[in-house]
């Protein structure tokens, strides 16, 4: 080892360090606002439907910001756009807790997750040339970026809670300024410097960024939601023909543009793949219904502040960094189609156990069905994204590993528009046992879908064998 490279190594590790603060932001804000929802309809007198709408915008701009943001980060550069995205969440996170409105806060959340969409897929393309200058492993380096976001979504329900029962609902915003300021610097002094790029015109820029597709994309989920959340007392009809001319344009676009924001002909010719995101967003619908519904329904029913509520729901994210060592191990010691199978079956439980909650609202029993949702979490994530790698080719991994994360932001968004139906009647026992009613089934029909899951032999075997 060269006396450079003991000097590099110090440098990457700030680097990195800078880096997974940055991307753990969009889990942070993502798992923080469970516990703040009965404070926003208190605080803006907005019903359980309408609140739901902080979190949908968040996922909506997430689903759509997260492809073109690893676009523009090839095309400006990783490092520009990353220090872009951060004076973004500052910007909107200071702003944001002086709305007067509710409208304003699903505002503020939606450019909140713009700039941290630009994080992760910056941080993934900065990994090379850290890699190069100091000598570690790019997969050692991608390890402790995805163990930031582990711990992000891990920490946001406790962090959340701390912040809400003493700060109110408005410090959850406050609390990005410092940490996107401090990875800004962190960025700014030890990140390598993007690489000399060609200047591409601005209508260049934006027709390779397919702005037609996303914005029919987003047209399509919000004028379904709108429907959905809007059923009682009289639904607007009129939005099913918005939703079914916009879908239709939709799949028009993609199917005929060079550069299209969701390779819809990728999917077709490999049903495979499919199978993979439609298990993956169902997945996420059974997960996020727990993750955002539990804390709605020990709040309002129970009566347990947003603190307790959000120590209470610590074992569903935080068991994942305990037990995702010992799934990948599984998946190289038993094969990826068992443990998926083994993952999905401990779904099915775990989403049937919350239904205890509704029996006892004691904190011993809550924090048990949390700890037993975790399991799963942690395996079926950690199978699926082996799944994925199995089952695209290499050269569309990109793309392919774009789509996957648009699957797991829509299932998010079926979850909380799932909730904010159930729970339109008031958050009682009955409409909660109907939530894990439904999750429930969804992970069963999970497990059967499973079964058509058939990652590609040779690299399955690959993955197994290590």
């Amino acid at each position: 080892m060269t006396r450079s490279d003991d000097r590099a190594r110090p440098r990457t590790g700030w680097a990195v360090g800078a880096l997974s603060l940055g991307t753990l932001l969009n889990p942070l804000n993502s798992s923080m606002i469970a516990v703040a929802l009965v404070p926003l309809q208190h605080d803006f007198g907005v019903d359980v439907t309408a609140v739901t709408w902080v979190i949908t915008s968040f996922y909506l701009a997430s689903a759509a910001g997260q492809p073109l943001m690893g676009r523009l980060a090839d095309r400006f550069g990783p490092r520009r756009l990353f220090l872009f995205g951060m004076v973004v969440v500052a910007l909107a996170c200071a702003a944001t807790p002086f709305s007067g409105s509710f409208v304003a806060v699903c505002a503020g959340r939606v450019a909140l997750a713009i700039g941290t969409a630009t994080a992760f897929p910056s941080a993934i393309a900065m990994l090379r040339p850290l890699a190069a200058q100091s000598g570690v492993g790019t997969p050692r380096l991608l390890g402790r970026i995805q163990i930031a976001n582990t711990s992000g979504a891990a920490i946001g329900p406790v962090l959340g809670g701390l912040l809400v029962t003493f700060l109110g609902w408005q410090a959850i915003f406050w609390v990005n300024v410092p940490l996107a300021v401090l990875t800004f610097f962190g960025v700014s002094l030890f990140a390598p410097r993007d690489a000399e790029r060609e200047r591409t015109p601005l209508g260049r820029t934006l027709a390779e960024s397919d702005i037609p597709g996303i914005l029919l994309f987003i047209a399509t989920l919000t004028s379904l939601l709108v429907f959905l959340l809007d059923l009682h007392p009289q639904p607007l009809w009129w939005l099913l023909p918005v939703c079914v001319i916009a879908a239709g344009l939709f799949v028009w676009r993609e199917l005929r543009t060079a550069h299209p924001f969701l390779d819809l002909r990728l999917l077709a010719a490999n049903r495979r793949l499919l199978m993979v995101y439609l298990c993956f967003a169902i997945f996420n619908v059974v997960y996020y219904s727990a993750f955002f519904g539990l804390p709605q329904y020990l709040q309002t029913h129970d009566g347990y502040s947003a603190g307790v509520a959000g120590l209470l729901m610590f074992p569903l994210a935080a068991v994942t960094i305990v037990v995702t060592p010992l799934a990948a191990r599984a998946i190289e010691s038993v094969g990826l189609r068992p443990t998926l199978i083994s993952g999905a079956i401990a779904l099915v439980i775990g989403a049937a156990l919350l239904g205890v909650a509704a029996l006892t609202p004691a904190p011993w029993a809550v924090l048990l069905l949390t700890a037993a949702l975790g399991i799963p979490y942690c395996i079926v994530s950690i199978a699926m994204n082996q799944a994925l790698y199995s089952s695209a080719r290499p050269e569309d991994s990109g793309v392919a590993a774009g789509i996957f994360q648009t699957s797991r932001y829509v299932g998010a968004i079926v979850a909380t528009t799932l909730l904010g139906l159930l729970f339109s009647g008031g958050t009682t026992a009955s409409s909660w046992l109907t939530a894990v009613a439904v999750a429930t089934g969804l992970a069963v029909v999970h497990l059967a879908l499973l079964v058509f899951v058939r990652p590609g032999r040779r690299r399955d075997e690959a993955a197994a064998t290590g």
